[in-house]
């Protein structure tokens, strides 16, 4: 044996030798700080922390040197793990739990488990309630003081939570949490929505490890704008009866699965938000049908209204003298005023609704089985919050088969409704909502709904919290005042975890919301609330609570009314003023009796309004989905593609709403003429398309699945190569009108022609138009058709172009106000001023 060979073998058994020591040390009861099973918390003043010093000893040789593992980041000993739930526009009068009629189990047994908190509030609008959630702060302060699709160019409206204010999914990631979100993520800007990124505004990028949901305001439960990460999947594609509302339970389960297997012992925080129960209300047809068995409502909205307010009183969710507040007569019917076909579709609607909050509830139910099932449950804290808003009434007076129509202007007929979409309703046929009385009573017992935040109606959720080793209070009431921002500080206190000073080298700003883990103590059970000032703001409409006290504008426009001119002044909205220490529904304004109250809960509105950005008030409300923002596509006339694009986010494509255009297609076609989608947007509930249809090439105007405008060459394409155009003429002066707050410019008319290789094929008027907006929910797609198509009498998506698509161009001439135009518009805008 030489002697390399020997100094070879000599190293080799020194390496075992020290490989055998680590193992050794790895397999003891105790890991100490080095080894590489060693754990320990962070300060969390900064994160992430700086590196670890290397403690162990580094020589020429690895013999002759110690290994030293940084110890593996966790949360403090003891700390919970965390199950954030929170459903979609749903009124305090909604679940069982809190007096209403329409079973809801798993709330029910998460209250049973631990606390209802009957004071707890939100913002009155999605995405605002939702940035609040998930940062600590005030929803004007992280950008969200109207929903994602509404954003302006300001400080407080543009859609954008800053990095100095970290989620609480980051926190928690940095401290040793694994960190997910499920379902609605409505707090991406919508011109960073696409596939090509930005990320940094996804749930990715702000701290959760994992998502798997929705990117905006709702989606269609049956066919989702779905993801996992940044990429778009389809897993209802070839599984028909397939509902997002079980798919997201189904991988929120398999997603716990798979943390016990890798590390029983890693606490978790899972965000978990459905769809449900905002619009549009799709459960399966079994809970249909279950929920039309139960006749809950057979007695109308108004013996509704009274059954809810008794069994409040009768659970003690509301005070014993609290008062119901009057139905408005002036504004709904009383239900026994309808007739029989009325009473009918409206029954209909609101079983629908019904089965949509059990089929939510029950799949929550699931998510928290596995929890149980895992033995995590005694040291899992559930929080369990009934809508991120009241109960919506977007559903218009009469409800509507389609939540897209509403948001341009558009009611449907009951006879309508009754004839083409009675059977189907909440199927994957339908988009629907229900009617506005039926919104108002489950908002019992206060006034107004979704939308309002100067009203309860608009911004009282019910809430339950669990944490079964450690709330001994079991089914306890809590009726300290709270809102959305108090849910971040009482994670970190219950975990022992600090806000952070610094985030990747930011300073932060501080979290603005108050702990209320006081309360989980029963011997606080009748404390006074620590959240002694809150401000209250959506759309104009706005509030100022202070210690009981509250300063309500009065309702200037009622929520159901989205697209019509609106006050240019919300400054100056008149008050209300109530004592919640006597009054819990906001039934008696004393206004007239303390006026110097009412000046001092003014002053401080506007104190809280320069703290936390929530100027310049705006009271607009569906115009304010046009607006100029930023976008792939914004200040864009002329657009260009050489092939195939799917998946492109309403919020990033082309927009040819209110406009002239021209689209060119240059194609080359097989010989039976060709088939398949060359460009889309929108889907079943409204949109476009230009295609080929058995040869015969064919665009389409879905207006909002009421009607469709269609033109089509009456000729087979011959094989070979060809360019297709189709031109539209729009009769009106556009988006610009809106800058004067006149609608006047949008949804006209226009004529539209259809060519071949230069041939006239097809000429048609269009008598109107989509003033605002098409199904946000679905793609702009080039080459095939994602999710839903907009005719689903030609063709069922992905319908690929089976020919090759050599170039595709979109040229747009936006209308231009003249001089004369922008005076008349001037004028018109001095006369309703002079009127309000």
């Amino acid at each position: 044996m030489n002697r390399s060979t020997k100094q070879l073998r000599k190293s080799a058994v020194v390496v075992m030798a020290a490989l055998s020591a680590q193992i050794a040390a790895a397999q003891q009861p105790t890991c100490p700080i080095g080894s590489p099973c060693a754990t320990a918390p962070i300060s969390g003043k900064q994160l992430p922390p700086m590196p670890d010093k290397f403690e162990g000893k580094i020589e020429r040789n690895a013999a002759q040197s110690t290994p030293w593992w940084a110890p593996r980041v966790v949360p403090p000993k003891g700390a919970p793990n965390v199950l954030l739930i929170m459903t979609d526009d749903s009124g305090f009068g909604v679940p069982s739990t809190f007096g209403g009629v329409i079973p809801t189990p798993t709330l029910d047994r998460v209250a049973a488990m631990g606390l209802r908190y009957t004071n707890f509030n939100s913002t009155a609008l999605c995405s605002p309630t939702r940035a609040a959630l998930i940062t600590g702060r005030n929803h004007h302060s992280v950008g969200f003081g109207v929903i994602a699709e509404q954003a302006t160019g300001f400080p407080g409206y543009d859609s954008v939570i800053t990095r100095d204010k970290a989620t609480i999914g980051r926190i928690l990631k940095d401290n040793g949490y694994r960190t997910s979100w499920f379902g609605k993520d409505h707090n991406t800007p919508t011109y960073q929505a696409s596939e090509a990124g930005p990320f940094d505004q996804w749930p990715t990028g702000m701290g959760f490890d994992y998502f798997y949901g929705f990117i905006g305001g709702d989606a269609n439960q049956w066919a989702p704008n779905l993801f996992r990460g940044t990429t778009q999947i389809y897993p209802y594609v070839g599984h028909p009866g397939w509902n997002l509302i079980t798919g997201m339970a189904d991988d929120a389960i398999q997603y716990l699965k798979r943390l016990q297997a890798v590390d029983p012992t890693q606490p978790f925080f899972m965000y978990y938000v459905p769809g449900g129960t905002h619009a549009p209300h799709h459960p399966t047809p079994e809970w249909i049908q279950k929920a039309s068995d139960m006749h809950l409502f057979d007695k109308g909205w108004n013996d509704l209204r009274e059954q809810i307010y008794a069994n409040q009183k009768k659970l003690g969710v509301i005070p014993a003298d609290a008062k119901l507040t009057p139905w408005p007569h002036d504004l709904l019917k009383n239900w026994d005023e309808l007739n029989a076909d009325e009473k009918k579709m409206f029954l209909r609607q609101v079983d629908v609704f019904a089965a949509y909050v059990m089929y939510t509830d029950h799949e929550i139910g699931r998510v928290i089985d596995e929890v149980e099932r895992q033995g995590k449950l005694d040291n899992t804290l559930i929080i369990y919050i009934n809508g991120d808003n009241g109960n919506s009434a977007e559903g218009t007076l009469l409800g509507t088969p389609n939540e897209v129509a509403t948001f341009n202007g558009v009611v449907v007929p009951v006879q309508d409704q009754l004839k083409y979409f009675y059977d189907v309703w909440g199927s994957d046929k339908t988009y629907p909502h229900m009617a506005v009385p039926w919104t108002w009573a489950f908002d019992t017992p206060f006034s107004w709904t979704k939308q309002i935040a100067s009203h309860f109606g608009g911004v009282r959720q019910g809430m339950a919290i669990a944490w079964p080793g450690h709330i001994t209070d079991k089914g306890g009431l809590r009726n300290q005042f709270s809102h959305m921002i108090d849910i971040v500080p009482t994670i970190l206190e219950v975990a022992g975890i600090q806000a952070p000073q610094a985030v990747d080298g930011i300073p932060q700003k501080p979290i603005e919301g108050i702990s209320f883990a006081y309360t989980f103590d029963k011997a606080n059970a009748n404390a006074p609330s620590r959240h002694h000032t809150q401000y209250f703001e959506m759309m104009g409409d706005h509030a100022i609570y202070h210690d009981g006290w509250i300063a309500s504008t009065k309702v200037m426009r009622p929520p159901w009314d989205v697209t019509g001119p609106v006050s240019q002044d919300p400054a100056s909205f008149p008050y209300e003023l109530y004592d919640t220490t006597k009054d819990w529904t906001q039934s008696e304004n004393l206004a007239a009796k303390y006026p110097d109250k009412v000046k001092e809960m003014d002053k401080l509105f506007w104190e809280e309004a320069a703290k936390y950005q929530v100027m310049p008030l705006d009271a607009t409300v569906a115009t304010r989905l046009v607006a100029p923002r930023p976008s792939l596509s914004a200040g864009r006339t002329h657009f260009s593609w050489d092939g195939p694009v799917t998946g492109m986010p309403y919020g990033d494509s082309p927009s040819i709403l209110n406009t002239s255009y021209t689209w060119t297609a240059e194609v080359e076609v097989p010989a039976d003429g060709g088939s398949g989608m060359i460009v889309t947007a929108g889907g079943r509930f409204a949109g476009y398309g230009f295609y080929i249809l058995k040869g015969k090439p064919t665009f389409t105007w879905n207006l909002i699945d009421l009607k469709r405008v269609k033109w089509q060459s009456p000729e087979v394409l011959s094989p070979g190569k060809h360019t297709l155009v189709y031109d539209f003429k729009y009769d009106g002066l556009g988006f610009g009108t809106l800058a004067f707050n006149n609608m006047s410019g949008i949804g006209r008319g226009g004529t539209g022609t259809l060519k071949v290789d230069g041939k006239l094929v097809a000429t048609q008027t269009m008598e109107h138009t989509l003033p605002l907006i098409l199904q946000w929910d679905e793609n702009f797609d080039i080459g095939s058709d994602t999710e839903t198509g907009v005719d689903d009498q030609d063709y069922q998506p992905p319908f690929t172009f089976n020919g090759t698509l050599n170039k595709l161009t979109l040229d747009i001439d936006r209308p231009q106000l003249s001089p004369a135009d922008i005076e008349k518009l001037k004028e018109a805008q001095r006369n309703n001023k002079a009127s309000e």
